[in-house]
């Protein structure tokens, strides 16, 4: 069964749109990654490690986990389409990279924030042709 996906990503949600043999399905992920907030000065003091150095290993366990959970949907999409406002859509884009999935990622642009309605469509008229 042939399977094209489209994804609109940031930190806290991606909204999935499948397109398929069988028709469409959008799926919402939340995230337990907040956005990270970065502090003036080093992440290690006197050798232990500071509030910042715990939080952004935490952010990056939980980013880690969102990003499972998005490809447990998407790793059998023969073409993926991945869009979003921040940084995000990259790092999504170059973990599906070191999973062996690049050449299957068709495009990653900037887009703002946008209805489910305006995604399912952007994917539609992606793959349509």
């Amino acid at each position: 069964m042939k399977k094209n996906v489209g994804l609109w990503i940031d930190y806290r949600e991606a909204i999935i749109v499948e397109l398929s043999d069988v028709g469409e399905k959008i799926t919402l992920i939340k995230s337990d990654a907040e956005k990270q907030i970065r502090f003036a000065g080093g992440s290690r003091k006197d050798g232990l490690q500071t509030t910042e150095s715990i939080r952004e290993k935490k952010h990056d366990a939980n980013l880690g986990t969102y990003f499972d959970k998005i490809l447990s949907l998407i790793r059998d999409a023969e073409l993926i389409q991945i869009f979003g406002p921040g940084e995000a859509k990259n790092k999504l884009a170059k973990r599906l990279e070191q999973d062996g999935l690049k050449d299957n990622v068709t495009e990653v642009e900037t887009v703002d924030k946008m209805t489910d309605n305006q995604i399912a469509a952007k994917v539609r008229e992606r793959f349509s042709a």
